[in-house]
């Protein structure tokens, strides 16, 4: 099952689980970002439809951010003019979570909570130093360091 929608005057053809990155949309309500302009559904059947009735794709925000920069620079020969300019698109990152057509409700797959990483705690009878001395050189790297600096 999919969709196409529109949102920030482009068109993207969505399906239950996507991250699509939008033109900057408002955060709505609880990180849930509702986009009513469908322009058509797919089922699972193949059959593609413009939906006459009340057709909606639900997404939560994943992101907020600024895109790559964009230089702009203009020129005009023997004329001494240069121009540049920069530019950063504001873009929202979507993960869509449901698509609903003609009482019909597809849903994506929960994500797995990411747990916060516990650090290991050091083997039983041993102690770890905050500053630790740097390891001592091995007798072939001694003797690697005596040649290269007897040579002159």
């Amino acid at each position: 099952m999919y969709a196409v929608i529109r949102a920030g005057g482009k068109q993207y053809r969505v399906a239950p689980g996507d991250v699509i990155r939008v033109e900057t949309q408002g955060s709505g309500t609880d990180g849930k970002i509702e986009f009513s302009d469908v322009l058509a559904v797919s089922s699972g059947e193949g059959q593609i439809g413009r939906p006459q009735s009340a057709a909606r794709v639900v997404g939560e925000v994943v992101e907020q951010g600024r895109g790559d920069k964009i230089l702009v620079f203009h020129y005009k020969r023997k004329k001494q003019y240069k121009k540049l300019q920069g530019h950063r698109q504001p873009f929202t990152q979507v993960r869509i979570t449901e698509i609903a057509f003609d009482g019909q409700s597809f849903k994506a797959p929960d994500l797995p909570k990411k747990e916060p990483k516990v650090k290991k705690a050091a083997a039983e009878g041993t102690e770890v130093r905050a500053s630790a001395k740097p390891a001592k050189k091995t007798a072939a790297k001694k003797a690697v360091a005596k040649k290269t600096t007897k040579k002159k």
